[in-house]
């Protein structure tokens, strides 16, 4: 398997960032709180940045304004010339891509942590790009065998040839917090403290590893995308059905899974893909195995 290379020096520049989605409370309440009070977001080889990521849309507690955020971090996008039409949200992408790399550069932020909520029951959910993120699955077992009551399942989003298109890929690596089920615009104090309890495990992830902590190889599972099911349509596009156990259409017909191979349905009735036409997103499960990261070489004693 072809992994990105293993960082090789201390993560220095990390962020947290909250609010990408304007009405998932706990990412906003988290980013608007550290803002204020940041000693929380310190460890004794760095300090991570609170960034409330877009202000506009958490102002008028809304996903987005213009255009969904957290699918705006791709070239097209961030290097197009601007002008005076442009999207809410593709400025502000803009923005974020001069605070936190640019993209793909060597003057990217070292790591981005990316909060957001659902309103489908995934409990808690790990999303990185892909299983060749070698630091971001080391941190995803860190927090497997931190919490096993929690399950932290690992969602890897990119497919094979795909673009990155998330808040988090313009860092060097990144990963997301996916916490649920919580309704939007609501902030539930049980998912809120959870988020809080895990951003500060991942924080002391990076601080083990700046200490010179090696990690050995180890074999994960994850789930990947390789489709969506939208809701049974009227022809005039309203639904003419709902998730249920079987998928069932109002008339009382169920609408029963005819594929041959064994898919694991994820977002299930996801309130913000209803205007993505999902209902559900189909991913399959795979393992696979990551290779150790080694502890970093002490920089040399200055010479006497």
């Amino acid at each position: 398997m072809c992994s990105l290379p293993v960082p090789r020096e201390p993560l220095r520049r990390v962020a947290v960032t909250g609010g990408t989605h304007g009405n998932e409370m706990s990412g906003v309440y988290l980013a608007r709180h550290w803002l204020h009070a940041p000693a929380e977001l310190q460890r004794a080889s760095f300090s991570a940045v609170p960034v409330l990521a877009n202000p506009a849309a958490t102002s008028g507690c809304r996903r987005y304004v213009d255009h969904d955020l957290n699918r705006t971090f791709t070239s097209s996008f961030l290097n197009s010339r601007p002008t005076p039409d442009d999207p809410y949200e593709v400025t502000r992408a803009r923005e974020l891509n001069q605070l936190l790399g640019p993209k793909a550069s060597g003057q990217a932020f070292d790591f981005v942590l990316d909060l957001h909520n659902t309103t489908a029951n995934m409990g808690t959910c790990l999303i990185a790009k892909s299983s060749h993120e070698v630091f971001a699955m080391h941190l995803c077992r860190h927090l497997q065998l931190q919490y096993p009551e929690l399950s932290c399942q690992v969602f890897l989003y990119q497919r094979s040839g795909e673009e990155s298109y998330n808040l988090d890929s313009v860092a060097k690596n990144g990963l997301g917090l996916e916490l649920g089920p919580q309704p939007q615009g609501v902030l539930r104090a049980d998912i809120f403290s959870r988020m809080r309890t895990l951003v500060a495990t991942v924080l002391d992830f990076i601080e083990l590893f700046n200490q010179g902590t090696a990690f050995p190889a180890f074999e994960m599972e994850a789930y990947r995308p390789v489709g969506v099911v939208d809701f049974p349509r009227t022809e005039a596009g309203h639904l003419a059905g709902t998730v249920h156990p079987q998928l069932q259409m109002f008339s009382g017909e169920d609408l029963l899974y005819e594929g041959e191979s064994t898919v694991y349905p994820v977002f299930i009735n996801e309130a913000a893909y209803y205007e993505k036409g999902v209902a559900f997103v189909q991913t399959e499960k795979f393992t696979f195995t990551v290779p150790a990261m080694p502890a970093l070489t002490p920089a040399p004693s200055p010479a006497s």
